[in-house]
């Protein structure tokens, strides 16, 4: 086999391995957005039910819940709600401001009203059972 048909094949390879990869992860179905205040703002005044997710990168409880939110998005893909990251270690301010005593923050709110505030909650349950009041309420 040439070289030329073995970067060929390789590229080929990598190509499905990333595909098979991307298939098999846990996609949310929202994407999640980076926490702005005219972001947050704008869909309050929707009165949009938003998800603020204080989380950080080297957090296993962080880590949990997103693998119940990207299943909760893969059951219940028509749910209408928005995911507003807040970054723990890189916006003090953010988390200071939602009164967040540590990563995995989740607060749910449907326009101005905060429905659900809530630390390290891991249970499908229960982040399941609480999405589903806000966005059918």
């Amino acid at each position: 086999m040439s070289s030329s048909m073995r970067r060929t094949a390789s590229s080929i390879l990598a190509s499905l391995a990333l595909a098979a990869f991307l298939l098999a992860s846990p996609a949310i179905a929202q994407e999640k957005e980076t926490f702005t205040d005219e972001r947050f703002e704008e869909l309050q005044a929707e009165g949009a039910v938003i998800l603020v997710d204080v989380w950080a990168s080297w957090c296993p409880t962080c880590a949990q819940q997103q693998e119940v939110l990207a299943a909760f998005q893969d059951e219940h893909p028509d749910a209408d709600f928005h995911i507003l990251e807040v970054d723990f270690d890189e916006r003090k301010d953010l988390v200071t401001r939602f009164e967040a005593p540590r990563q995995s923050t989740l607060i749910l709110y449907r326009g101005e009203e905060r429905l659900w505030f809530s630390v390290a909650e891991t249970r499908r349950d229960r982040i399941f059972d609480q999405l589903l009041a806000a966005v059918d309420g």
